[in-house]
């Protein structure tokens, strides 16, 4: 499993945002053609070259990660409109300061983001979402060590037993050491949880859905060095 669109737009923007990306290693990282829709004082759809720097003139200062799931609205703080959009889509980018969050729907080999109006939200920490990710492997590796996975679900099993063996995402310049770490945990126990539709593993989804619209929010990063 790798970086979703929304998840790597909000590492990538903020990455811009703070000056430790050039707007053309920002365009080469996200891949394919992005536009933006529906911004403020702007009826055409704008391309990232210029979709950036107006989201930077409406006062966003950073981009952060939304994955909200049935009864779980994770990193949503409304308003209804920007939710349901996100919960359809089961992403969303909210950027802090604008009062705005991007909904990204898939057109070809490109994305198409959808500007809406969106809230402050709450968020975990980050300190809580690693620790809850850990505990949360933890557990569901020793419920699941009973069920004879060898025979029942030999994937399951080799993926239990190789956590060491994961995927660094690709992450730019000033993204926290500990943020990329808890992303590349997050989806590799997401990637896990999708195995097998066996209700042992929901609270490892749960759980590598909290860690990673942590690792991909910057309100809750430490403070920058």
């Amino acid at each position: 499993m790798t970086l979703s669109d929304a998840a790597s737009f909000a590492w990538w923007w903020t990455a811009w945002r703070r000056g430790d990306a050039a707007l053309d290693d920002v365009i080469d990282a996200l891949e394919g053609i992005h536009h933006v829709t529906g911004l403020p004082g702007h009826d055409e759809p704008l391309s990232l070259v210029f979709a950036f720097p107006a989201l930077r003139d409406l006062g966003a200062v950073s981009a952060g990660l939304a994955l909200p799931a049935d009864g779980d609205p994770l990193g949503l703080g409304g308003p209804a409109d920007f939710n349901t959009a996100a919960l359809d889509t089961g992403e969303a980018v909210v950027l802090a300061g604008a009062g705005l969050g991007l909904i990204p729907h898939r057109a070809g080999h490109g994305v198409v983001w959808q500007c809406l109006p969106a809230a402050r939200r709450q968020l975990p920490d980050l300190g809580e979402a690693d620790r809850g990710l850990r505990h949360t492997l933890a557990t569901t590796a020793h419920r699941l060590d009973g069920r004879q996975l060898g025979h029942e679900l030999p994937e399951l099993a080799d993926a239990l037993l190789n956590l060491r063996h994961r995927h660094m995402p690709h992450a730019p310049a000033g993204t926290p050491a500990l943020c990329v770490d808890l992303a590349a945990r997050a989806l590799q126990a997401w990637a896990i949880a999708d195995l097998a539709p066996i209700e042992e593993l929901s609270p490892l989804e749960a759980a590598a859905r909290r860690a990673l619209v942590a690792a991909c929010s910057p309100e809750v990063w430490p403070p920058a060095p």
